[in-house]
């Protein structure tokens, strides 16, 4: 503390004294009022946004005697309390002292937003290591998965090609021609490598568009002839199959040609390979507000509820001792649901009441 020339203190340092974590003294070199300091202390602590209680006591510098102390409640309004009368004196020097009785738990409180936002934050950030983490494991996964089917079905490609070759050269040989059971021998051998060799390209089909994506070329489709076409192929293959075709001749739908005859191939095929009786399909279109439906109903074996949710997955094959006799890998549906996505079409299967499946197609307008 230094001396004026007017006798009056003057402090180098900050007159603001931490005495503990909750308790302050101020040295003023000055007389003043507790109603003034009051005044000051309620502007002072809005301003810098101190909402909580605090006690103020005013002392006596050469006594350190309490003139005049209140309790100040963050809820009280300022009020206009009677003058206090201080002791005159030419050298008296005053300081007061400020306590806040509830400053840990008004920090905390005053903290509990950003304790709440940091929390959310590390919950988030947490979230998207997580996320990308998997996004990862996924892409390696698919990646290997890829890999594998490309390799397992090149390395499936070449002898299956010798076997079709030798099969071709043998049904030529006089030998075979004579023979009726060398030639119903040689008939399934052909035969058998055919379907393989169809079940090998889906393979490589799936894994491609998986790489790259479908490539589709959207054109304008009359429904009724084109389907006509397709059964009559499916037809000449199962010839016991009973196909009804309920759709208007006028309907048409713009569409990928090639992708969208699979579609309907496939949804077909799985209804013949999947009775157990003779397949009746009946394939009928609805037009509807918002879009064309494209049913398909048959009468087979039906699928359990708790399979219906996952019929679209790669690979998936439900469990039945049907599923056994019926060669594939179950990619059919999921191509049928990769296309029908590409095209921003939607697809769903629902159990008949008495037997059998209906697949329906939904095609916005």
């Amino acid at each position: 503390m230094e001396k004026l020339s007017d006798g009056k203190a003057s402090f180098a340092e900050s007159p603001v004294q931490n005495i503990s974590n909750d308790y302050y003294v101020v040295n003023i070199n000055n007389e003043f009022h507790p109603d003034v300091l009051e005044h000051y202390l309620r502007t002072e602590f809005t301003r810098f946004q101190i909402n909580t209680d605090y006690v103020y006591a005013v002392y006596n510098c050469h006594s350190d005697k309490m003139l005049y102390g209140k309790y100040i409640s963050k809820d009280q309004d300022e009020t206009n309390n009677k003058v206090i009368k201080f002791p005159k004196h030419k050298n008296l020097v005053y300081y007061f002292s400020i306590r806040f009785p509830n400053k840990t738990t008004y920090m905390i409180s005053s903290l509990r937003f950003w304790y709440l936002l940091t929390f959310a934050l590390i919950i988030i950030l947490l979230v998207y290591v997580y996320s990308i983490y998997t996004i990862i494991q996924q892409k390696k996964f698919s990646e290997l998965q890829r890999d594998f089917i490309n390799n397992m079905t090149h390395e499936f490609k070449t002898p299956l090609s010798s076997i079709l070759l030798a099969s071709e050269a043998l049904t030529k040989q006089n030998a075979v021609k004579e023979n009726p059971k060398l030639q119903t021998y040689t008939s399934i051998i052909t035969d058998q490598g055919n379907k393989l060799n169809h079940h090998i390209e889906k393979i490589l089909n799936i894994a491609k568009n998986d790489a790259s994506g479908l490539s589709l070329k959207p054109q304008r489709i009359v429904l009724m002839p084109f389907i006509q076409e397709i059964v009559s192929t499916i037809r000449q293959k199962s010839e016991n199959v009973s196909i009804e075709i309920h759709v208007d001749k006028d309907t048409s739908i713009i569409a990928d040609e090639f992708h969208f005859a699979n579609i309907i191939y496939n949804i077909i095929d799985n209804s013949i390979k999947y009775c157990e009786t003779q397949p009746v399909i009946i394939i009928s279109s609805h037009t509807e507000q918002k879009g064309l439906s494209l049913k398909f109903k048959d009468n087979g074996m039906g699928i359990p509820a708790k399979n219906l949710p996952h019929i679209f997955d790669k690979f998936y094959r439900v469990n039945t001792p049907k599923s056994e006799e019926v060669t594939g890998f179950g990619l059919g549906l999921f191509y049928v649901k990769k296309v029908v996505r590409q095209h921003n079409w939607k697809i769903s299967v629902e159990n008949n009441s008495d037997k059998g499946i209906t697949t329906t197609l939904f095609i916005p307008f």
